[in-house]
């Protein structure tokens, strides 16, 4: 069962839907209602995935008092307390992703380097998160009594390792490559971003590449089919533990 909305983090971000605590009463509540037997949720695999909504909240709503690395960590110490409320819930199998890089995201490639090369700056503060999270979530398995499993997907280098694979292909002037940070919809405009329709007439006001099967980023934000592809084959390794 999916519980997550579009667009929310661990704290309020720019869209208006439940936060991931919100989320989580949702599963308490059919919990207490005995919709879900202790065996039920003793062979559940619970999926705690939390993108870059709430560091996109803290750059683009312009409130930057406070130092990045005080905000990442309150961050990473909320999703504990949300993986470790899960836990107590009675679900014994978790997989927490780990933050993507990023300064490889078109929404930033695009500014600092017209898709063409990642921001460090930015895959600097992935990689603090990152850190922060497993130093968290060791501690919680070292608290934790019951019999249960925690795993990190390492998304940030799973990216990393497909851009690369991506790139590699295109400079060896494949046919089945392309730019992987050029994102496949954009909007027309900078006004327009990818689905947008005029208000008016009702045309589109985005473009589609030519090769979406061949994209490694569908939009601004988000992979493509075949960029998600390329990230599982690159992780699905590690979702062993969970067997």
């Amino acid at each position: 069962m999916n519980f997550a909305y579009g667009g929310t983090g661990v704290f309020e971000t720019l869209v208006s839907a439940p936060n991931m605590t919100t989320q989580i009463d949702f599963l308490q509540q059919l919990v207490e209602e005995k919709l879900y037997t202790k065996s039920d949720l003793d062979s559940s695999v619970a999926l705690v995935s939390l993108g870059g909504n709430d560091y996109a909240a803290y750059f683009l709503k312009g409130n930057q008092s406070q130092d990045f690395s005080v905000v990442s960590t309150s961050i990473v110490d909320q999703l504990v307390v949300n993986i470790k409320r899960i836990n107590d819930l009675g679900v014994r199998k978790l997989l927490v992703t780990a933050i993507e890089p990023m300064g490889c995201l078109p929404a930033v490639t695009s500014i600092f380097s017209s898709y063409q090369n990642c921001s460090e700056s930015m895959n600097a503060g992935s990689r603090f998160h990152n850190q922060i999270l497993h130093q968290k979530v060791e501690d919680l398995k070292n608290q934790t009594t019951t019999r249960s499993t925690f795993v990190i997907l390492d998304l940030y280098n799973a990216f990393l390792s497909a851009i690369q694979q991506q790139k590699h292909l295109q400079q060896g002037n494949s046919t089945r490559s392309e730019n992987p940070l050029m994102p496949c919809c954009v909007g027309v405009s900078s006004e327009y971003s990818c689905g947008s329709v005029d208000e008016k007439s009702g045309a589109n006001k985005y473009t589609v590449c030519s090769n979406p099967e061949r994209s490694f980023f569908w939009d601004m934000e988000h992979l493509s089919q075949n960029g998600w592809h390329a990230v599982y084959s690159a992780i699905k390794s590690s979702l062993r533990p969970l067997r």
